[in-house]
């Protein structure tokens, strides 16, 4: 048994990231993002407030985690009403989930202009609604909003509601730098004297805002002083400036003396080697460029260029790096040969069930089409099935199930019967199946629907096996200006099985484009289906 300190990684992406300008989740996406959090080992998935909106109300619809704790977030109940009367606490109670995360004022000033009860009429409120949530066999955390500023106002009052949260049995009571102005040396002081006023740092949580880009350390100044709970999201999303970055504070924990000698995560060490694809694929998720100075997973983050830092790398890594590149599944970047580069590519094929010799000359012959198609547009690590595919092709082989000889789409906006103004879409593609020529026709809603179903409306012999394909995101990037800019299109895809993979297409035509990750889609899946594809999913 390790005598470590457990922390606890709390995930809010898919509620507070949710509060993003410019992102707005569908439930396709969250269920993907779930997934994608509670393989990687977070303890604790928020998935956004039940009730508030269609896509959360139907996100809750059943759990979606397997080893994770799910959360749903909420307002305690309202002031006046007693906890088994109050319709929204009652809908987070029966909400799908493990766990509910109940958000509470914690100064006394929002408590009159927001709430407009009293003091005393809050604490109730926060102490009855815990103690409803336990009641129900739920775990009840409490988001003390305001916390830092409030205890700055009227310590008193702030320590009181995380106290009183403390005694209705609350497992976590969460400090929150709402505001994101905190200094790490008051996070520090504070959390410090609420611990000895008589709350257990290891009942104690901290949800920090970046608007003083101070999050990460924030975050991590909290558990120097004694909390051990961390809320943040995958890579920092979040309203105004963001919060706290998991994708930064994850690795400074495991791999950081400072922090692992003492404490422990949840995320078993072969996982963290993923850290680096789960940010980046998040960021394709979201249709957005991974950032390239992103601390431990951006592309430069172990990147560095001729002269003498180059040449002291080469000689010792550690001269230039403060970590290695591949414990967090980056690579450094010094030179085209670099073999960093060459074990990353070992270890993604790895990972789907290929294996290959370092010395392969095919294994050179796929790097340099990777970074080839890279240079280009293309983005691999959001399309884990075209690279698997590309990997295949390359190394060995891919049955030929079909072929398309061409395909045409066209586009008609027209009046119709009632004098409206209608747009009708209509594909055609020919193709070749076992031999035989076939052509297939289709009206869709858009031309890239219309091919879709032009494609897959006869594929002969293997008619059949696509039946449970279906496309549940499409997202289109423009990778330079102007109308005639190139395009990459990245398409989802699910089968009967539940298995998602993600393919890529890219070119000056949108349709062209939309084509290629159609295709790759198709092909996946009838290579899955003779198990010469997809087995990491299916590990």
């Amino acid at each position: 048994m390790s005598d470590k300190q457990r922390i606890y990684l709390f995930d809010t992406t898919l509620r507070d990231g949710q509060q993003t300008p410019g992102i707005d989740f569908s439930v396709e996406d969250k269920i993907a993002i779930a997934r994608m959090l509670d393989q990687f080992g977070i303890d604790y998935v928020e998935g956004g407030y039940p009730g508030a909106n269609p896509t959360d109300t139907a996100f809750f619809a059943k759990n979606r985690t397997e080893k994770a704790s799910f959360v749903a977030f909420g307002m305690t109940k309202r002031a006046g009403v007693s906890a088994s009367n109050d319709p929204g606490l009652a809908g987070l109670i029966q909400a799908s989930g493990d766990a509910v995360c109940l958000v509470a004022k914690s100064w006394d000033y929002h408590v009159k202009v927001a709430l407009g009860c009293t003091n005393e009429e809050n604490l109730e409120s926060i102490s009855e609604s815990v103690k409803a949530v336990a009641a129900a066999g739920k775990e009840a955390l409490v988001d003390c909003e305001h916390f830092f500023d409030g205890y700055k106002n009227n310590r008193d009052y702030a320590a009181a509601c995380a106290k009183v949260a403390y005694e209705a049995g609350a497992r976590w009571i969460v400090l929150c730098d709402t505001n994101g102005g905190t200094q790490p040396s008051e996070i520090s002081d504070i959390v410090a004297a609420l611990i000895a006023d008589g709350i257990p740092g290891d009942r104690l949580g901290i949800h920090a805002h970046n608007d003083t880009g101070q999050a990460v350390a924030n975050s991590l100044a909290a558990v120097e002083a004694g909390v051990r709970q961390i809320q943040g999201t995958l890579n920092g999303i979040g309203e105004r400036c963001g919060n706290a970055n998991l994708v930064t504070l994850i690795p400074t924990l495991m791999l950081k003396p400072a922090f692992s000698d003492r404490f422990e995560t949840g995320i078993a060490p072969e996982k963290l080697e993923e850290l680096t694809q789960l940010s980046h694929g998040f960021d394709e998720l979201l249709n957005r460029s991974p950032a390239t100075q992103a601390p431990y997973v951006g592309a430069s983050a172990f990147a560095t260029k001729a002269g003498i830092h180059a040449s002291a790398l080469l000689k010792d890594p550690r001269t230039y790096e403060h970590v290695p590149p591949e414990s967090i599944g980056n690579f450094r970047k010094v030179m085209v040969s670099d073999q960093g580069g060459k074990s990353n590519f070992i270890n993604a094929l790895k990972r789907r069930g290929i294996v290959v010799a370092k010395d392969d000359p095919k294994l050179d012959k796929l790097i340099s089409i990777v970074k080839d198609r890279e240079a280009t547009g293309y983005a691999y690590e959001g399309a884990d099935a075209s690279f698997e595919l590309l990997a295949h092709r390359t190394l060995g082989r891919v049955p030929e199930f079909f072929s398309v000889t061409s395909f045409r789409v066209m586009v008609e906006r027209r009046f119709n019967a009632m004098g409206q103004i209608t747009t009708v879409s209509e594909a055609v593609v020919k193709l070749v199946v076992d031999g035989v020529e076939m052509m297939s026709v289709a009206e869709g809603h858009g031309p890239v629907n219309a091919l879709d179903i032009a494609l897959r409306k006869d594929l002969g012999v293997y008619q059949s096996e696509i039946a449970d394909l279906e496309l549940v995101d499409y997202k289109v990037r423009i990778l330079n200006g102007g109308t005639e800019a190139i395009t990459r299109v990245l398409i989802e895809s699910a089968d009967g099985e539940g298995e998602r993979w993600w393919t890529v297409g890219v070119s000056d035509n949108i349709i062209d484009a939309s084509f290629q990750a159609l295709m790759d889609s198709v092909v996946f899946k009838l290579m899955k289906n003779r198990d010469m594809a997809g087995k990491m999913a299916a590990e």
